[in-house]
C-alpha cells in the first residue's frame, strides 16, 4: 500500500473518479543500479564505547559519573560572592591609584629597578620608563585579581557558566586504535581466520550487516573458541555467507518490530531512566537503566496494580530483548500470558501455543517430555494441587507425587505413553473399567512391582484423607470441551516440551484465563514447574534460559520457591509479574523476594506491599540534620530597639539557629514512601547480578 493511501499519488492527491490512478515517481533513472547501502550508521552503533559500569546502569554511551556528590555552591551564594570580591578588588585598586593607602606598595619597585631607569630622563627613555612603571602597575593590578579571583571562586564561575557555552559537542565515537576496534575482528585474524575477519569487516561496511547478526557471530566465534565448533568450520560459513553465516534455525535475522532500545553488544535493554533524585546514588542519578542476562539470573519480581504498566514497561521489553538473544543464539525463552495480553506479535516467536484455540499449531506436553513417570508425577503433582499444599517453605506435595506415580507408571508400562486428560480423570476418580483394563494388563507382561502399586492406590481410594479426589477435581477443570484437542498423549498433535530449552526457542504460550481462570493458573504453574525441572538436566549451560510469566498469581508455592532458587546455577531465571503480593501466601512473600535477586515495587502498591519491600530493603546509615530556632533576648535599650525593629521589618521575632548533625539508620525506602512517594509511570527498582555485585534500591522513570 502506497504511503498516500490506496492508489494514492505522491503529495496525497486523489486521481480522477472516472481515470487510472497516477503511478509513482520512480526513485531513479530507468536501468540504473540501487543504491549502495550505508553501513555509518552500524558502525558508529558498533564503535560507540561502553564503559564498564554499575548493576543496572545504560553503558551504551555512558559518562561515568562520581561515585559521590561534589559539594556545589549554590548559584545565588556562587554569583554573589563573585561580584563582592570584584568589587572589593576594584575598590582596591581605586584607593591604591589615589593615594589613599599610601605609596608603600610602590616599595618593592625602589628595590628591584636599578636608579637609571627611573625618572623622566633614565637611559631608557620616555616610551621605557612608561613601560617600566605602567607594567608594576599592571603587576599588582593582576595580583589583587588572582588574590579576589579565588576569595570569590571566579574559577568555578567559570567553569560551570562560561565555559559549556563555547564547549564543542564531543562526537559520540571516538577514534579507536585499529588493533581494539571492533569492525575489525582482530580475533579472527589472530586466530588465522584472516579472510573471515576481511569479509565480515567489509559486510559491515557496505551496510548488510546488523546487530543481531553481529551478535550472532559473537557467538558462533565462542564455539569455536571454547571447542564447540572448528575454525576451519566457522571460516567456510563466513566465506559464503557473510553476515548471514551461522542464522537461526528459524532463518530469521531479526524482529518484525522493535519498541524498546536494545543494545546487543552489551546484552541490554533499556527500560527507563534513573531519576535525579537525592534518593538515588549520585553515580546513577540522570543515566538509563538497562537490563541483561547476567542481571535476569537471579530472577525479577515485579509488583504494581493493574494499570502500572508491568506488561508494556517491564514484560514485553524484556520478551523482545530475550528474542533478539535466541535469534543471536545466546538464550532460549519463554513467554507465559493470557491471550491478547500484547506480549509481541506471533511472527516474533518460534512456537505460538493457544491452549483453547483450535486454531493453535501447537500442542502443550503435560508431562513435560519426559519418559520417567516419578519426575512426570512430580512435576504434575505441583501444577495441579501446588497451591494447596502448606504455605510454609518446609512443604512439598510428595503425597499427591506418590498418588500420580502410582498410576502413571502401570499405564506407561501397558500403553507405552502417558494417559490423557480424561483417562487420567477416570484413575483417580477410581473408574472400575479403566482399573480392571490395567490390572488386566499388568498381569499379562507379569509386571509385578507395578500391581502392587496399583493395589495400593486402590486400598487408599477408599481412606479418608486420600488425595487422589482433590487431584481428580484439579484434572477435571482440564477435562473441558475448550481443551478437547489439547494435552493430547497419543502422538497426533505437536506438543511443545520444556526440553527443547537446550536450543535457542521462542516461545509464547497464550493462556485462557476468560473463562478459565483456575485452569490458568494450574498451566502456568505446571510451565514454571517444567522450566526448572528442564534446566536443571540441560547439557550446554551456556546458553541462558529465561521464562517470563505476565502474571504469576497462584503460581508462587513452597515448590516453585525453590525451584526459583536453583535457578541461577543452572545459568536461568524467571520474571514474575504480580498484582501484590496479597496473591502470595503470607509465609511465602518473604522467601520469594529472598529468592529473586531483582525486586521492583511499581507506582500504586499499597502499605502492606510496600512494607515487606521495605524489610526486604532493609536500612541504611545515613546524616540527619536537626534545626532548632531559639528566640534572642535582648537586654540593653539599644538591642531592643534593634529587635523591635528587624520584627517590623521580617515580621518575625530574632532567632538563633541552632544544627545537630548526626548519624542514625533508617529504611531506604519506607512503606510510605513506596506507597504515596513513587509517582505514576515510575518504580523502585533494585539489581543483583550472578556475580554478586548489587545496585540499591533506585527511583526509575519507565517512561523516559
Amino acid at each position: 500500500m502506497p504511503p498516500n493511501g490506496p492508489g494514492g499519488p505522491p503529495g496525497g492527491r486523489s486521481a480522477p473518479p472516472d481515470g487510472p490512478a497516477v503511478p509513482p515517481r520512480p526513485t531513479r533513472a530507468p536501468g540504473a543500479a540501487p543504491p549502495v547501502p550505508d553501513g555509518s550508521s552500524f558502525m558508529t552503533w558498533l564503535r560507540t564505547p561502553r564503559p564498564d559500569a554499575a548493576p543496572g546502569v545504560w553503558r551504551f554511551g555512558h559518562r561515568p559519573r562520581p561515585a559521590e556528590e561534589p559539594e556545589e555552591i549554590p548559584t545565588r551564594q556562587l554569583l554573589s560572592g563573585a561580584l563582592i570580591a570584584f568589587l572589593v578588588g576594584w575598590l582596591i585598586w581605586s584607593l591604591l591609584q589615589n593615594g589613599y593607602l599610601g605609596t608603600w606598595w610602590w616599595v618593592p619597585f625602589d628595590l628591584i629597578i636599578p636608579d637609571a631607569w627611573r625618572g623622566g630622563d633614565s637611559d631608557l627613555g620616555e616610551t621605557g620608563t612608561f613601560i617600566v612603571y605602567q607594567g608594576y602597575e599592571l603587576l599588582v593590578a593582576l595580583a589583587i585579581m588572582v588574590g579576589v579571583a579565588r576569595l570569590g571562586r571566579w574559577g568555578e564561575v567559570w567553569r560551570r557558566f562560561v565555559a559549556p557555552r563555547f564547549r564543542r559537542p564531543e562526537p559520540q565515537t571516538a577514534h579507536r586504535d585499529p588493533q581494539d576496534d571492533p569492525a575489525q575482528w582482530n580475533e579472527l585474524r589472530a586466530a588465522g581466520a584472516v579472510d573471515a575477519a576481511e569479509r565480515l569487516a567489509a559486510e559491515a561496511r557496505s551496510g548488510l550487516m546488523r546487530d543481531v547478526d553481529h551478535a550472532r557471530i559473537l557467538r558462533a566465534w565462542q564455539g569455536v573458541r571454547t571447542g564447540r565448533h572448528s575454525l576451519a568450520t566457522f571460516s567456510s560459513t563466513v566465506l559464503r555467507d557473510g553476515a548471514a553465516a551461522c542464522l537461526h534455525p528459524s532463518g530469521e535475522r531479526d524482529l518484525p518490530a522493535r519498541l524498546a532500545r536494545h543494545d546487543l553488544v552489551t546484552g541490554q535493554v533499556r527500560l527507563g531512566t534513573t531519576v535525579d533524585d537525592t534518593r538515588n546514588p549520585y553515580a546513577y542519578r540522570g543515566t538509563g537503566l538497562g537490563l541483561e542476562p547476567d542481571l535476569l539470573g537471579t530472577s525479577l519480581v515485579a509488583v504494581g496494580p493493574a494499570g502500572s504498566g508491568k506488561t508494556g514497561t517491564v514484560v514485553r521489553p524484556l520478551a523482545e530483548s530475550l528474542c533478539l538473544h535466541a535469534l543471536a543464539g545466546r538464550a532460549a525463552v519463554v513467554v507465559v500470558g493470557a491471550a491478547g495480553a500484547g506480549l509481541g506479535p506471533a511472527d516474533a516467536y518460534d512456537v505460538v501455543v493457544r491452549i483453547g484455540n483450535q486454531d493453535s499449531e501447537y500442542d502443550l506436553d503435560l508431562y513435560g517430555g519426559t519418559a520417567d513417570p516419578d519426575e512426570a508425577a512430580a512435576v504434575l503433582a505441583e501444577a495441579l494441587v501446588g497451591d494447596l499444599a502448606d504455605p510454609h517453605p518446609g512443604s512439598d506435595t510428595r503425597r499427591s507425587t506418590t498418588v500420580l506415580a502410582q498410576l502413571l507408571g502401570p499405564f506407561r508400562a501397558v500403553h507405552g505413553r502417558f494417559p490423557s486428560v480424561p483417562e487420567l480423570r477416570q484413575l483417580l476418580d477410581g473408574a472400575p473399567g479403566p482399573f480392571a483394563a490395567l490390572r488386566q494388563g499388568l498381569q499379562d507382561s507379569g509386571q509385578e512391582s507395578l500391581l502392587r502399586e496399583l493395589d495400593a492406590r486402590e486400598r487408599q481410594m477408599g481412606q479418608p484423607g486420600d488425595v487422589g479426589g482433590v487431584l481428580a477435581d484439579r484434572v477435571a477443570l482440564l477435562d473441558r470441551p475448550a481443551f478437547a484437542s489439547f494435552f493430547d498423549t497419543s502422538g497426533a498433535t505437536r506438543p511443545f516440551t520444556l526440553k527443547a530449552l537446550d536450543h535457542p526457542v521462542r516461545v509464547r504460550i497464550d493462556l485462557p484465563e476468560r473463562g478459565h481462570a483456575d485452569a490458568s493458573r494450574m498451566l502456568a504453574r505446571l510451565v514454571l514447574a517444567q522450566f526448572s525441572a528442564s534446566v536443571a538436566v540441560r547439557e550446554d549451560r551456556s546458553l541462558f534460559a529465561c521464562l517470563v510469566l505476565d502474571d504469576a498469581t497462584g503460581v508462587v508455592t513452597p515448590e516453585g520457591v525453590r525451584g526459583i532458587q536453583r535457578l541461577r546455577s543452572g545459568n536461568a531465571g524467571v520474571v514474575l509479574t504480580l498484582r501484590t503480593l496479597d496473591d502470595v501466601a503470607r509465609p511465602l512473600r518473604g522467601p520469594l523476594l529472598g529468592a529473586t535477586g531483582c525486586r521492583m515495587a511499581l507506582s500504586g502498591v499499597t502499605p502492606w506491599d510496600g512494607q515487606d519491600f521495605a524489610e526486604v530493603w532493609g536500612k541504611e546509615w545515613t546524616e540527619a540534620r536537626d534545626v532548632t530556632d531559639r528566640q534572642i533576648i535582648a537586654e540593653t535599650p539599644a538591642g531592643k530597639a534593634v529587635h523591635m525593629l528587624r520584627r517590623v521589618i521580617t515580621g518575625k521575632a530574632p532567632t538563633a539557629r541552632a544544627v545537630t548533625v548526626r548519624q542514625v539508620e533508617r529504611e531506604r525506602w519506607s512503606a510510605s514512601e513506596l506507597a504515596h512517594g513513587v509517582p505514576a509511570g515510575h518504580a523502585v527498582l533494585s539489581l543483583t547480578d550472578v556475580k554478586g555485585e548489587h545496585a540499591p534500591p533506585l527511583l526509575v522513570d519507565l517512561r523516559g
